[in-house]
């Protein structure tokens, strides 16, 4: 696995990046004998130092950990504990859910499209004219066939605000996402 240590405003010394590497590399090991890369980044704010660490922890798995504290180890080992504690999560599910992975069908490719809004010309008739987003970015994606709760999980996992999946029980693209209120929410079209 390969990983990366950086430090934004600050300096990192090689024992710690030492440290970094061999307990990412445990904890990876431990639950994933196949994580591809990570990436941890130090900083410091005010009064402590942040730690911010992205497992990419196979294909579709994104992980991200966070952790403060007064020093950067123990951000670290904050951070760390994060990860450990979804990728245990994770791996349980898995184990207790992937005995029917094989009659699965295999995911559906998609490309999100990530939209800037341009400013309008002015007309002289209308005053404004309606603008129009351009793209600014595109990544082809999976969009993979899970139960509620395996997309609801991938999404805590990955912690994004939002993820498209294909039901397991109903075939229907469906949508979880994290509501204001810190609940998750789905959208199932098939209803």
């Amino acid at each position: 696995m390969q990983i990366i240590v950086s430090g934004k405003q600050v300096d990192l010394s090689d024992a710690l990046r030492t440290r970094v590497e061999t307990n990412l590399g445990l904890i990876a090991s431990k639950y994933f004998g196949h994580a591809i890369e990570a990436h941890v980044t130090f900083s410091r704010a005010r009064s402590f130092f942040t730690c911010d660490i992205n497992l990419h922890a196979g294909r579709g798995l994104q992980l991200r950990g966070e952790g403060e504290a007064a020093d950067a180890n123990a951000a670290f080992d904050d951070a760390s504990e994060h990860v450990a504690k979804r990728l245990r999560r994770y791996r349980r599910r898995v184990n207790e859910h992937s005995r029917d992975l094989a009659h699965r069908e295999r995911p559906s490719l998609a490309r999100p499209y990530i939209l800037q809004q341009e400013d309008g010309e002015v007309d002289e008739e209308k005053n404004v004219e309606p603008t129009h987003p351009s793209v600014i970015a595109e990544v082809d994606t999976e969009i993979n066939i899970l139960t509620v709760g395996e997309a609801a999980m991938r999404m805590d996992l990955a912690n994004q605000p939002i993820m498209m999946f294909r039901n397991s029980k109903s075939g229907e693209y469906n949508v979880v996402y994290r509501r204001s209120d810190g609940n998750i929410g789905w959208i199932d079209p098939a209803l």
